[in-house]
């Protein structure tokens, strides 16, 4: 898979979708895509990595506690729109 390092715009190949998307590991191996030769395997932050159209990767992939609030809220009986602090006994 194709994608863009944010800090230098450069494009990366990523071969590993399944370590892409695992929201535990927080790097991925890839490729700089730039000259005639295969450039070595590097490890990139996926948080510096964005989509070719510019979009940040979503938050699934790199945020193991990305529906922390959510699961909160229905375990408690809580409203979307209250504060995100513990409120039971």
């Amino acid at each position: 898979m194709l994608l863009r390092d944010a800090g230098s715009n450069h494009l990366i190949d990523v071969a590993d979708i399944v370590t892409l998307s695992n929201p535990y590991e927080l790097t991925v191996v890839g490729r700089y895509l730039w000259g005639e030769e295969v450039q070595d395997p590097e490890v990139f932050d996926k948080s510096q990595l964005l989509f070719l159209s510019g979009e940040a990767l979503p938050r699934c992939w790199h945020d193991s506690r990305y529906r922390d609030r959510e699961v909160r809220r229905i375990k408690c009986g809580t409203r979307i729109d209250d504060s995100d602090y513990y409120q039971g006994a």
